[in-house]
């Protein structure tokens, strides 16, 4: 490879244009190590619409009708899914047959835990690297916290607990505004949103042993479960707590920043998240509570996560440094929320070891 070659900023072509394909596109046009050569979704009005909303110029960003001949056109190096589950499998073969280093999907990764075995099967196959785009690892203020509970700043680790209220999910127009297929969806809370946090409980405190869960609807205008506890316990008597109820609120300036508070709690201090995005220490015995260091973007979404996730990615593609969410890796995730389901149907514990 000639030195100009090497210096070449990755191709990144993109599949899907709904709401939250906006924050793919910016986040790909702030990398400075890629670029992202094109986007396909079969409403091309709608990708261009994107394209124009993002970017400022319509043009900026190839468009076309189909995911196949884009990829056969531009022969990505990161091919990025953001189209819906039910599409994700046949995409990921088309990205893996163009010849892309890095396929990046989406949560809820591949709509089923079957047919997300089948996509890492095929993967493994073809000797092929996909991601999941699980992005809340990724904000700030849970690296941040990552970093005090692996240093002892916390000391031994209790618990930690969040509280989503995203105060969204009130009335017979819940969700219409943004994300309207949230009303149909049989599986919610969990499979769209509590999903988050089983990945990022993972990412703090490592493989649970245990799960037991109390889902419920609240808003009768939908399908799925809208609220809920899931409780995980650890081996060595850690627990995570995740109260969800997406019809309450919190406070904070934006509600989707952070989708809630929570809170760390160990033997030496506890660290407090508010909706805001800040950090907050109090040590033990301690009457007041300290800021903590947590500076993040105001940019994109939640914390430039996306963007961080996207970084992570091209990092990998350019000096092979580790990857996080691989999929083979992100089914245990899935594994999980199927846990947790049969616990709520149940009203029992189920374990996760076995």
């Amino acid at each position: 490879m000639s030195s100009d070659a090497a210096k070449a900023p990755l191709r990144v072509a993109l599949a899907g244009a709904g709401y939250f394909a906006r924050f793919h596109v910016d986040g790909w046009r702030r990398n400075p190590d890629v670029e992202l050569a094109a986007i396909a979704d079969p409403d091309t009005a709608r990708a261009a619409q994107l394209v124009e909303d993002v970017t400022g110029n319509a043009h900026a960003i190839s468009v076309f009708e189909d995911a196949g001949a884009m990829l056969g056109t531009v022969r990505p190096d990161i091919f990025d899914i953001a189209a819906p589950p039910a599409a994700h499998l046949e995409l990921i073969g088309l990205g893996i047959a163009a010849g892309a280093r890095v396929i990046v999907c989406q949560k809820p990764f591949c709509g089923d835990l079957e047919t997300a075995r089948a996509a890492v099967r095929m993967a493994r196959d073809a000797s092929a690297t996909i991601v999941v785009h699980e992005n809340f690892r990724f904000q700030p203020w849970y690296r941040r916290i990552k970093a005090a509970i692996d240093s002892g700043e916390v000391g031994d680790l209790y618990q930690i607990t969040f509280r989503l209220r995203p105060g969204d999910g009130q009335g017979p127009d819940a969700y219409l505004a943004r994300q309207p297929y949230f009303q149909a969806m049989d599986r919610f809370l969990v499979h769209e949103t509590a999903v988050h946090f089983i990945d990022t409980f993972r990412f703090l405190l490592g493989e649970p042993q245990s799960v037991f869960a109390d889902l419920r609807r609240l808003n009768p205008a939908i399908a799925g479960e809208d609220a809920g506890f899931i409780l995980y316990r650890y081996t060595d008597g850690r627990r995570a707590l995740f109260d969800g109820n997406r019809l309450a609120d919190h406070v904070a300036d934006n509600p989707r920043l952070t989708m809630g508070d929570g809170l760390i709690e160990g033997s030496k201090a506890q660290i407090a998240l508010d909706g805001d995005g800040r950090l907050h220490r109090r040590g033990g015995g301690e009457k007041a509570w300290q800021g903590l260091s947590c500076d993040y973007p105001r940019t994109g979404f939640g914390g430039d996560c996306v963007y961080a996730l996207q970084r992570h990615v091209s990092d990998h593609a350019l000096t092979g440094a580790p990857l996080e969410n691989r999929a083979e890796a992100y089914l245990r995730n899935m594994e999980i929320e199927e846990a947790v389901y049969r616990a709520s149907a149940s009203g029992c514990v189920v374990n996760l070891t076995g």
